[in-house]
């Protein structure tokens, strides 16, 4: 079994952050670890408090994983100071894992922010570049490329100037646009669309997380990355159809909503 390692913050809501990333690894079948870089208090509706780990424990929980356990690819979220993400980044130096999925995240589902403003020079000049693929939304790309997108074209030009800042690929990603969600992946040579009808529900807590966490789990497995975004993009549309109407604001999505439906693989073949 492929060993996925997340490195993120923890929503006690179940809908995003390190709970979101174990349940993606879970639903693609390889086997999630998690090292917690903040404990944040949020619901469905807001965010009330956010307790930063120190970075020696961060690190420390990068050892222990990576001294006893292979890892086949790592995905990055919820990185709120500079000291977190130089503790990160330079961990990620020394061990060196394949497949490193970064997902910058800034802001939670209902606006409020997760990343110190200080702290976006350091995200560009020492976490980008350890980028495998960076999955910015629309938003995230503006505050990392320092313009405004406002069209495809727009998010194709986000791409490709994200891309000098050292990472080897990105997804633009359009879910706050008008129209079709389209995301735009960039891979230092080629242009590539994603496109699919928009699902009309207030319920995408954890999205990013999730799109983000099912890249690593496709790369883990040995697939190609146009391939791994593709197959990611279909499973989060997928958890996003069969969202859940939890909570007072924006609901999570449903990611075992196959297993829910189906079984598991031993029960269909009726065993």
């Amino acid at each position: 079994m492929k060993k996925v390692l997340s490195i993120a913050g923890s929503d006690c809501s179940g809908g995003a952050g390190i709970q979101a990333d174990l349940k993606t690894f879970s639903a693609h079948g390889v086997f999630g670890m998690s090292v917690i870089v903040s404990v944040v208090a949020e619901n469905t509706d807001r965010v009330i408090g956010i307790q930063d780990v120190s970075p020696d424990m961060i690190g420390k929980q990068m050892d222990a994983v990576f001294e006893d356990i292979e890892v086949d690819a790592v995905k990055v979220g919820m990185l709120s100071t500079p000291d977190c993400m130089n503790e990160v980044a330079a961990k990620l130096k020394y061990y060196h894992p394949a497949n490193i999925v970064i997902d910058p995240v800034m802001y939670a589902k209902n606006g409020c922010p997760l990343m110190e403003p200080a702290a976006i020079k350091t995200l560009i000049g020492t976490v980008i570049p350890l980028a495998d693929v960076l999955t910015p939304n629309i938003p995230e790309a503006e505050k990392i490329a320092g313009g405004r997108i406002k069209s495809l074209a727009d998010m194709e030009e986000a791409a490709k100037a994200i891309h000098t800042m050292g990472c080897r690929a990105v997804v633009v990603k359009g879910g706050h646009a008008a129209g079709n969600a389209m995301d735009v992946l960039f891979d230092g040579k080629e242009i590539c669309h994603f496109d699919t009808a928009r699902i009309d529900t207030k319920n995408t807590h954890g999205t990013g997380c999730t799109f983000s966490s099912a890249v690593a789990s496709q790369l883990a497995k040995g697939v190609n990355l146009r391939e791994a975004v593709q197959k990611a993009k279909d499973y989060v549309t997928m958890a996003i159809a069969h969202s859940l109407d939890i909570g007072k604001g924006c609901g999570p999505t449903h990611h075992f909503w196959r297993l829910y439906q189906y079984g598991l693989q031993e029960e269909r073949n009726g065993r």
